[in-house]
């Protein structure tokens, strides 16, 4: 027991979600997740961004749409869904150091991923994402 806590505490923020991925949707799927965000993240940003991309797949909890990704372009399947995620994520990262990093950067990237208000969202539910993303993210990066 002491030994899985002492790993636990060594994981760097990287690993951690690759880790959450893994506990969620099993070891298979985490190697897809660990390929977008290497392919899609740059390695400098990994550590600060790959807990995100792994958040937004908890608050988006989508069994077709796995990382809430409903664009037209993005083929289905949980790869491409990750890897949209990440790419999406890293872009967002360079406009809002762009503008100045403003802010929290999830602030700034509920705004594009997520609005409130959006036409995609009759419910009303984007309201929550922010809130449940930042507690997301608390739990993965401890």
């Amino acid at each position: 027991m002491i030994s899985l806590l002492l790993a636990a505490a060594l994981l760097t923020p990287s690993d951690a979600a690759y880790e959450a991925i893994k506990a969620k949707d099993g070891a298979e799927r985490a190697e897809l997740f660990q390929d977008a965000v290497e392919q899609n993240i740059r390695p400098e940003l990994r550590d600060r961004l790959a807990p995100i991309v792994a958040s937004i797949r908890y608050v988006e909890n989508g069994k077709r749409y796995y990382f809430g990704i409903i664009h037209k372009r993005c083929p289905k399947g949980y790869r491409p869904q990750a890897g949209w995620c990440a790419a999406t994520v890293q872009k967002n990262w360079d406009r809002w150091q762009k503008a100045g990093s403003k802010g929290e950067f999830v602030v700034f990237l509920s705004k594009r991923y997520c609005p409130v208000g959006a036409d995609n969202d009759p419910n009303g539910l984007n309201k929550n994402w922010l809130p449940n993303l930042r507690k997301r993210l608390k739990r993965i990066i401890k």
